[in-house]
């Protein structure tokens, strides 16, 4: 069963889980113009959609749109991970060229661990539709504190793009196989080795791959 909720006060206090292996995931979309009401924000209901899909053990949703501003990204993410106690932390925007684009160094600015594979492999996807993916910044973190630590990616604005990154690429002409590997089929596994909950996807859509070591008997219905 899965479960998804929104919580958008300014402070939080940590998220009970409703079963051990919950897993807590904060959504944070990082627009200027969005977080002012100027247009709609799309990058979270398309998380929140992709998701949906793609997990099948429990999870909980706690969503912040916030402005591009490196001090308030900071002040986010410390929030999500230190006192909501999020396992998992997925941005979008602020991740380009631009002056106003602060977001991967506002995420290594709280960071213990790098984890560049992440970054490497989204802009291997991106690069298979435009040369201008090499443009692109992302990174992906580790916060870790006395009690927990959490896996913080920060990914493309556009929710085609989110898709490609997060999911993989797919031959029509082979059925649908995979590919291009998409990045979270690693990231239950290092979910995992931070401490936090055991997650597990619909293999249909994204596959979790772990050693055979670290996989779980199937989960009881």
């Amino acid at each position: 069963m899965t479960t998804a909720t929104t919580d958008q006060p300014a402070q939080s206090p940590r998220q009970p889980r409703g079963h051990p292996d919950e897993i807590v995931i904060g959504l944070v979309s990082i627009s200027d113009r969005a977080s002012t009401g100027v247009y709609e924000d799309k990058g979270i209901p398309a998380l929140q959609e992709w998701l949906g899909a793609a997990l099948a053990s429990p999870w909980l949703v706690v969503t912040r749109l916030i402005q591009d501003d490196a001090s308030t990204i900071s002040a986010t993410l410390v929030e999500l991970v230190d006192e909501v106690g999020c396992d998992l932390v997925l941005t979008t925007g602020g991740t380009g060229p631009s002056r106003r684009d602060v977001t991967p160094e506002a995420t290594l600015a709280v960071a213990t661990k790098e984890m560049p594979g992440f970054g490497e492999q989204m802009r291997q996807i991106s690069l298979n539709f435009v040369p201008t993916a090499i443009l692109s910044r992302q990174v992906a973190v580790i916060r870790e504190t006395a009690e927990h630590a959490a896996l913080i990616i920060n990914l493309p604005g556009q929710p085609k793009s989110i898709k490609e990154t997060l999911e993989g690429l797919r031959d029509a002409e082979a059925g649908g196989a995979v590919t291009v590997p998409g990045i979270f089929a690693a990231v239950p596994y290092c979910i995992d080795l931070i401490g936090g909950p055991y997650v597990e996807t619909n293999a249909d859509m994204v596959k979790a791959f772990r050693p055979k070591s670290a996989v779980r008997a199937p989960r009881q219905a």
